[in-house]
């Protein structure tokens, strides 16, 4: 009578292991260049939140006419400059309430978010630049753009 082979004989084991080696070599090297994309995308949500975030303050401040000082959205005092948030801890950066996975940096009339973990941290930044009169809005912008993009 003759026994049934349980289990794996060893070349079989070596074949496997030996495919799984070869996709890992093709696979690690894609998936390791999907960081910086995801980097590069939360930069560029940081502006659209900042934006989102700008354009809900100036409404409330048009809605409540007078050219107040201050909205509050959200239970939270936004301090305004020429009507849109100014570039403060209590102006956009309160406005947005959750920069998660961002540093900001305020310099003057401008706050900058860079984003964490960036290889080269100044091509992964979103920033805020307050509006300098009246109903004119703030200027916005990433530094993601093209070759900028190496570092993020």
């Amino acid at each position: 009578m003759r026994k049934n082979q349980q289990g794996f004989t060893l070349i079989e084991l070596v074949v496997v292991i030996t495919i799984l080696g070869i996709l890992a070599a093709f696979a690690i090297p894609r998936f390791a260049s999907l960081d910086s994309a995801a980097r590069i995308s939360a930069t560029s949500a940081m502006v659209g939140t900042l934006r989102s975030a700008s354009a809900l303050a100036h409404a409330q401040y048009l809605v409540a006419g007078n050219a107040p000082a201050t909205v509050i959205m959200e239970g939270t005092t936004i301090s305004l400059t020429n009507g849109y948030p100014d570039a403060t801890a209590t102006g956009i950066q309160a406005a947005i309430q959750d920069p998660s996975g961002f540093t900001p940096a305020i310099s003057g009339t401008t706050l900058t978010y860079t984003k964490t973990g960036a290889a080269t941290p100044a091509t992964c930044i979103a920033t805020y630049t307050a509006a300098t009169a009246v109903n004119v809005a703030p200027v916005i912008e990433v530094a993601t753009l093209a070759a900028d993009t190496v570092g993020c």
